[in-house]
């Protein structure tokens, strides 16, 4: 069975969903602060590792734990849950705009969205009895 990442069309689709994506975030008030004094081709390679191994394209990923990658910003600049769901948001409709079938894109939602706790360094809702 083939990857999520060849189903959706392989590195050209996640160099141009990247592409899309990011003007969408640059142009975003609630996001694009995070992105000022960053360099945008170093954060787009850094997210195409990212997505390629998330999405079956690589077996290994050797970028920063997502936890360690975002401590800083929400610690600094405060990111949170809405800017998480701005993130998410951006990436389905550039999904949509590339024309990406409907029950692919659920399936990288189910990806991406339960990084949300390490993304926003959170602990899990567990359970704690006394």
């Amino acid at each position: 069975m083939k990857t999520l990442y060849e189903r959706i069309g392989g590195s050209d689709t996640v160099n141009t969903a990247l592409k899309i994506f990011y003007e969408k975030i640059l142009s975003d008030d609630r996001v694009k602060h995070f992105f000022e004094n960053v360099s945008m081709k170093q954060q787009m390679g850094h997210q195409k590792l990212f997505l390629t191994y998330a999405f079956g394209g690589v077996k290994n990923y050797s970028g920063k734990p997502m936890r360690q990658a975002h401590k800083r910003l929400v610690e600094t600049m405060e990111l949170n849950d809405k800017h998480f769901n701005a993130f998410i948001e951006h990436l389905v409709a550039t999904l949509k705009e590339l024309n990406i079938a409907d029950d692919l894109i659920e399936e990288v939602e189910n990806i991406t969205k339960p990084t949300k706790n390490e993304v926003l360094n959170k602990t899990d809702n567990l359970l704690i009895y006394s």
